[in-house]
């Protein structure tokens, strides 16, 4: 009995950096010659396939088979090897490699993870033993959603997100610290001093740069206030900064180095 099949055709955006999607199509067609069916897919996905003009990064995922594959630490390591390899030889300033192998993108796939999604959505398959295009159809057509497993498993991360981030804002008010204190040392060295211990920087300005007027009071203040606040984020007395704070000190910081910087520059 004949009868005619109709594949499925996905609309895909063409509206891409044709020089990218050639350096992968090149790089996926090198890796295949190499490792045949070990190799399960090889999608090209982020800006470059989303962007006309060129784009430094081509970002690409190889998923490996580790299910009819046993994934040794021998094979491992001469996948990485040979996968370090063809990336030089095609272009190692703009391919960006991720590898994953097939039982774990396949998890991520189910659970409907953001990063999988993201990656069947607008990701392109160079090479695909049959598993890819049938995820991506699936997901057009809806059937693939985040389980509650992966939407907790990110809600629980977002705490830890907002905490990391206002430690990244200590830790940059600690760095506008360092950049005083190395200025102020610069200071006292082209003065002629030896630099004390930080909490002895500011009297020592005082006694010399700014009793002999060549930088400005404020400078001293400015030493000792970045001193106290320094010991009070170490002693964790402050815990949290505020971006509206963190500005003004970035300004107060900025302010203080140009300041001395003058000094140094200034012929004698």
């Amino acid at each position: 009995m004949k009868f005619q099949e109709k594949k499925r055709t996905r609309k895909i955006d063409l509206n891409y950096d044709k020089e990218g999607f050639e350096l992968a199509k090149k790089f996926a067609k090198l890796l295949y010659k190499e490792f045949g069916d070990f190799i399960k897919a090889v999608v090209v996905f982020g800006s470059v396939v989303q962007k006309k003009k060129k784009v430094n990064d081509v970002d690409i995922l190889v998923i490996i088979d580790d299910v009819s594959i046993k994934l040794s630490d021998e094979l491992a390591e001469t996948y990485r090897v040979i996968v370090e390899k063809i990336v030089a030889k095609v272009d190692i300033k703009r391919l960006h490699i991720q590898s994953m192998k097939f039982t774990n993108f396949w998890e991520y796939a189910r659970a409907g993870d953001p990063v999988a999604i993201n990656i069947l959505r607008y990701g392109t398959a160079l090479i695909d033993t049959g598993f890819f295009d049938p995820l991506q159809a699936l997901l057009d057509e809806g059937r693939i959603r985040p389980s509650q497993e992966a939407i907790y498993t990110y809600l629980v991360m977002a705490p830890a997100s907002l905490k990391k981030a206002k430690d990244h804002l200590l830790n940059a008010t600690v760095d506008l610290y360092w950049a005083v204190i190395d200025a102020a040392h610069a200071a006292l060295m082209k003065y002629g001093e030896i630099p004390p211990s930080p909490d002895h920087v500011a009297d020592l300005m005082e006694k010399t740069l700014i009793r002999d007027k060549l930088i400005t009071t404020k400078s001293a203040k400015t030493m000792r206030m970045f001193y106290k606040l320094f010991k009070d984020i170490v002693n964790r007395e402050i815990k949290q900064v505020s971006g509206k704070q963190y500005d003004q000190y970035k300004k107060q910081a900025e302010e203080f180095v140009e300041n001395i910087k003058k000094y140094i520059d200034k012929k004698t």
